[in-house]
């Protein structure tokens, strides 16, 4: 099935048709049309016009050009017709498919996938040093397999975004036999094994920021949720700071610390971090592993969901996998229903409130229900003990020390191996020590 999309009066450089693709074997929380008018947002962000779609039912990808032959020749036949240049696919597309793409469509046609959108959109929101390592190291691993010579020479392929750092690394010069992509691989493999090496740097002074945090004893709170669901608007109302905001996807990368008392004595530090998205790239992820540290590090995830979102169970499903992903899921979380101001239906807060356990319901942007919300993580916190059980290796004796320092002790067991703790501890310590809590039923 394929249809025009209506044209807007906004200059664009690229037109580009949208594929969809729906695998019988795969499921996903987002319909087809959902994920489409997702990456046509994506599209809109990174400055493309999106001037036709085309979609189709798969049991299984073609292995030449994931979409079937017949679909290719009416997706040329689109192409001509709405003038387009550019070809967004929803799914990241295997080198095969690109390459037999590119064939069939010539070097005029750009063949684009979800994931390269995204990293384009990155690259161009990139404003720090670190963001830009991050973005370019994602990039460059991301092109490493899909070189052809549409990619050469890639001297000429500049930084688009704000701090990216240029050109490849120059030409190399060739070896007996060498074709210009094997230099183009090994100069993009160098240059990838130096952006790992200053992106290990990033992380060793992370780690140093973080242990000067710790000493003081101020607890660290981490903004996590899809894309555009408010994250920034949040912290500007709790820190009566001015970071960016936009209604656009994406619209800050690096990540922003900001001081926040809780209307008492008591400080926390809110950290707001990159937007989550259904389908994000495994590059970027493992790319910005430095940056979502900052998340695994957190004594506490505020996760932001947009209540007015006809996704937003699905959106945050998407948020939980990411967490998965970077082992960060087992950390206490306190949900935030953001955007009630624009909801139609005053009953639809009770009943989505209902399917987050420990949620509070707000308006970040007009204030409400932010006094509530500030008691609840002030309570969580700093007012609270929460019960644990814990099993420490007796080789691990700092972290019974760590333990006795900031909680209560109720009964405490010795075997060959560990030490079994009963106690309680404020939940601005809670975070420390979940890789040993176990249920109290688990206990040999």
């Amino acid at each position: 099935m394929a249809k025009k999309i209506p044209q807007n009066t906004r200059s664009y450089t690229d037109r580009a048709i949208m594929v969809g693709v729906e695998i019988g074997n795969q499921k996903s929380d987002f319909t087809l049309q959902d994920s489409m008018s997702e990456l046509e947002r994506l599209a809109e962000t990174a400055g493309v016009m999106v001037v036709g779609s085309t979609t189709q039912k798969l049991d299984h990808p073609n292995p030449q050009t994931y979409i079937g032959s017949g679909k290719v020749e009416e997706l040329f036949m689109l192409v001509n017709e709405l003038d387009a240049n550019m070809i967004l696919f929803d799914d990241e597309l295997s080198p095969r498919h690109l390459r037999e793409l590119e064939k069939h469509f010539g070097l005029d046609i750009s063949i684009i996938d979800r994931t390269a959108l995204i990293l384009d959109i990155f690259a161009q929101h990139a404003s720090t040093r670190e963001g830009a390592l991050q973005v370019e190291l994602a990039e460059y691993e991301y092109r490493l397999p899909r070189l052809t010579r549409a990619w050469t020479h890639l001297a000429r392929q500049t930084g688009g975004g704000a701090g990216r750092t240029g050109t490849v690394g120059g030409v190399g010069l060739r070896g007996p036999g060498e074709t210009q992509l094997e230099v183009d691989r090994r100069d993009i493999r160098r240059r990838i094994a130096h952006l790992k090496g200053e992106i290990e740097k990033v992380k060793v002074h992370r780690r140093q920021y973080r242990r000067r945090r710790q000493k003081y004893g101020i607890p660290v709170v981490a903004l996590i949720g899809y894309t555009n669901a408010g994250k920034s608007t949040l912290l500007n109302r709790l820190s009566h700071a001015n970071v960016y905001v936009a209604n656009q996807l994406f619209a800050t990368l690096d990540p922003t610390t900001r001081q926040v008392r809780l209307g008492n004595q008591n400080q926390i530090l809110v950290t707001d971090t990159v937007g989550f998205i259904q389908k994000l790239p495994t590059t970027l992820v493992a790319a910005f592993r430095a940056t979502l540290e900052e998340i695994g590090e957190a004594d506490l995830l505020l996760h932001i969901v947009d209540i007015n979102h006809p996704n937003a169970l699905e959106q945050a499903r998407s948020v939980y996998q990411t967490l998965k992903e970077i082992d960060a899921d087992k950390l206490p979380i306190i949900t935030i229903l953001n955007k009630i101001d624009l909801l139609n239906d005053p009953d639809q807060v009770q009943r989505t409130t209902s399917q987050f356990p420990n949620s509070v319901a707000v308006s970040a942007q007009l204030g409400i229900g932010i006094d509530k919300l500030i008691q609840k993580i002030n309570d969580f916190l700093f007012e609270t003990m929460h019960p644990v059980t814990l099993k420490i290796p007796e080789r691990e004796e700092n972290i019974l020390h760590m333990f006795t320092q900031f909680g209560q002790v109720e009964r405490l067991e010795h075997d060959e191996q560990f030490i079994i703790v009963v106690g309680s501890i404020a939940g601005r310590y809670l975070a420390r020590f979940l890789p040993y809590q176990i249920m109290p039923d688990t206990i040999p």
